[in-house]
């Protein structure tokens, strides 16, 4: 296994580090948001090393290309959901439950579409578009802002909200004309 996949199950660890340290959080135990805080900004960095890695040190693997994807979504739904379903924490720090329904609902459009693809075209290449990277870190951007509870919050849920939408339905146009041809 290369380094870069290495990297991409180092963020699928930091998921449940994640969830955690926002479970124990309280008003008297500050430090574990700020632990939430590090494991999901460690999960970042790791995200942009893995993907430097991955291209210049030609380490792309059909692992990796698999891989990558689930270790981003495992790390940003499970602190969207935290982040909305945790009722110890304040409402600077929570995340409205229609955004997670956004994303979780593009998620599922992609994902049944990728399966539709294969299946009717035995092949399966997973590639993501400039407007799903945007979208992605976007959605990454939510998390820090809700957990320092920073008053841009509904901007950036709304910008992240926006290119979530847009992004899947980018996706389905694309696969409509994969499935058309």
């Amino acid at each position: 296994m290369n380094l870069a996949n290495r990297l991409s199950l180092a963020r699928l660890l930091l998921a449940p580090c994640v969830v955690a340290s926002l479970l124990y959080y309280d008003a008297q135990h500050e430090q574990f948001r700020y632990l939430a805080l590090a494991c999901f900004l460690a999960g970042m960095l790791l995200d942009a090393a893995d993907g430097f890695i991955a291209r210049f040190q030609h380490q792309q693997s059909q692992l990796g290309t698999v891989l990558d994807p689930i270790a981003d979504k495992l790390l940003i739904i499970s602190a969207l959901i935290s982040l909305s379903t945790i009722r110890a924490l304040p409402d600077a720090m929570r995340v409205p439950g229609w955004f997670n329904l956004i994303v979780i609902s593009r998620d599922v459009v992609v994902i049944v579409g990728t399966m539709l693809l294969f299946a009717f075209t035995g092949k399966f290449t997973v590639k993501t578009s400039w407007l799903g990277k945007c979208t992605i870190a976007a959605q990454m951007a939510v998390v820090p802002v809700a957990l320092l509870g920073w008053p841009i919050k509904p901007l950036v849920l709304g910008v992240a909200a926006v290119l979530t939408v847009l992004s899947g339905l980018g996706y389905l146009r694309l696969g409509m004309r994969v499935l058309d041809a």
